[in-house]
């Protein structure tokens, strides 16, 4: 058993890598759920918009993986599918900027649209990393700063599959068209595209034998997420994310694969 979740291990890359964190999250009265909030702050994340629902339990996937290291997940939600919009508002109330916000969604889609728009009227910027895959109402869309969907997700949002360049300038320019600022498309070993309305690049992964590809999105979302809150440009904040990533793949499990800041800087060092 691991210590798992999107937006937790989300929270845990960041931390890790040096980020100021704070967890909004729905977890259970049990076992799983004390002994998630005990890890949070051992990794140094302030729990304290974390709430305890007395009435689901914790959220558990089962994770399979192939001998070439990709996954399949089935998701038991739990508590995480109990996080309504009421249960943010006391971390609305104390949010002052500079700040960015992270969401995944693997909580309740009419929760995740709730934080958008209170980012949005907060001005804060807000990165949705669209996983598992799942749409938004439209107009929710231009109120996002930038989002993170792999090849997978990315044509369930634009109906584009990515084969190749093209398709994957062609995807992001779609993206843009629904009003997001700032695109950036994974693409497994082969790196990440990034796009803003102006301009865009390809960003390539650091060569590395891969075991478990399990939260390497999330590492990415979260590692991408401290570089930009570092005030880092949009290229060097998706070349940081992929050197994290490309260690989390070479590592079993989820939360338990995330890096160290030392270890992504070495990683950049071999990879100018």
């Amino acid at each position: 058993m691991n210590a798992g979740g999107k937006g937790a291990n989300q929270a845990v890359a960041a931390a890790r890598l040096g980020g100021h964190v704070s967890l909004i999250a729905n977890v259970g009265g049990d076992l799983f759920g004390r002994q998630a909030i005990e890890q949070f702050n051992q990794e140094n994340i302030n729990t304290d918009f974390i709430t305890m629902d007395p009435v689901h339990p914790s959220g558990v996937a089962l994770i399979n993986v192939d001998a070439q290291g990709e996954n399949c997940i089935a998701v038991a939600p739990g508590a995480n599918g109990n996080l309504t919009p009421a249960l943010l508002r006391p971390f609305f109330s104390s949010l002052t900027s500079p700040a960015i916000v992270l969401v995944q969604l693997e909580i309740p889609i009419p929760t995740v649209e709730f934080i958008i728009t209170q980012c949005d009227a907060l001005s804060i910027p807000v990165i949705v990393n669209p996983a598992p895959a799942n749409k938004l109402q439209e107009d929710r869309w231009k109120q996002v700063f930038a989002i993170t969907p792999n090849e997978s997700e990315a044509e369930l949002l634009t109906g584009i599959k990515i084969t190749d360049d093209r398709t994957a300038k062609k995807a992001a320019l779609v993206l843009h068209e629904k009003g997001i600022k700032n695109v950036v498309i994974t693409l497994g070993k082969r790196g990440a595209y990034w796009s803003t309305q102006n301009n865009g690049g390809f960003v390539e992964a650091p060569s590395v034998t891969s075991i478990d590809t399990t939260a390497a999105g999330d590492c990415f979302s979260g590692a991408f997420t401290v570089a930009l809150a570092e005030e880092e440009s949009l290229p060097h904040a998706v070349k940081f994310a992929c050197a994290a990533a490309s260690i989390s793949v070479t590592r079993m499990g989820a939360q338990a694969s995330m890096p160290s800041r030392k270890e992504v800087n070495d990683v950049l060092r071999l990879n100018p």
